[in-house]
C-alpha cells in the first residue's frame, strides 16, 4: 500500500522527530543546569510532543503495510549562551523540520499517495504552531533583554506548560 520511496521518506522523518525529542532533552538539561526549571519543563513537554510525532509516523508506516526502521540519532549540541540562544535554536530547528515535512508532502503529491498526503496535513498544521510558539518566546526574550526579574516571571509562565499543549 505504501511505496518503498514513501516508506523511506517517512522513516527519515521518524528519525528527524526522534532527533528533535533528543535535542529538546539536551535543552532541558541545559536549563536545569542554570536553574530555570520552567524553561526546562517547557523543553521536557516539547521533547515528549516530538516523541509522539515520531510514533504517529511510525504507526502510520506500519498501518500502511510498510516497515518502520530506526536509524542512529545524531548527538545534539549541549551548550548554549543564554535562554535566548536556546530559543533561537529552537525556532531555527522548527523551520528545518517544516522544510522536511514539506518535502515528504511533495513526495506524497508526486506519487499520488493521497492517504499519506492526508495524514501529513496534520503535521503541516502542527508546524505552523511549532514555529509560532518558538518565535513568540524568542520575541519575549528579546524584549526582556536579560532582565532577571522578567526572566524569572517568564520561567514561571513556561513552567505551567502541560503535555498536549
Amino acid at each position: 500500500m505504501i511505496s518503498k520511496k514513501m516508506q523511506d521518506a517517512l522513516n527519515s522523518q521518524v528519525n528527524a522527530e526522534l532527533y528533535s525529542a533528543y535535542l529538546y532533552l539536551a535543552m532541558e538539561t541545559y536549563f536545569q543546569s542554570i536553574n530555570l526549571p520552567g524553561f526546562a519543563n517547557w523543553m521536557r513537554v516539547q521533547s515528549q510532543e516530538e516523541l509522539s510525532h515520531a510514533m504517529k509516523i511510525y504507526d502510520f508506516i506500519n498501518d500502511c503495510g510498510g516497515r518502520a526502521k530506526l536509524d542512529a540519532i545524531d548527538k545534539p549540541t549541549g551548550e548554549w549562551k543564554s535562554a535566548l540562544d536556546v530559543f533561537e535554536a529552537v525556532y531555527k530547528h522548527e523551520q528545518k523540520v517544516t522544510g522536511l515535512i514539506n518535502k515528504v508532502v511533495d513526495l506524497a503529491i508526486k506519487e499520488n499517495d493521497h492517504a499519506t498526503n492526508n495524514f501529513l496535513q496534520w503535521f503541516v498544521t502542527e508546524q505552523v504552531e511549532e514555529e509560532k510558539n518558538a518565535s513568540d518566546i524568542v520575541a519575549k526574550l528579546k524584549m526582556l533583554k536579560g532582565a532577571t526579574q522578567a526572566v524569572y516571571m517568564l520561567d514561571r509562565e513556561l513552567g505551567q506548560r502541560k503535555g498536549g499543549e
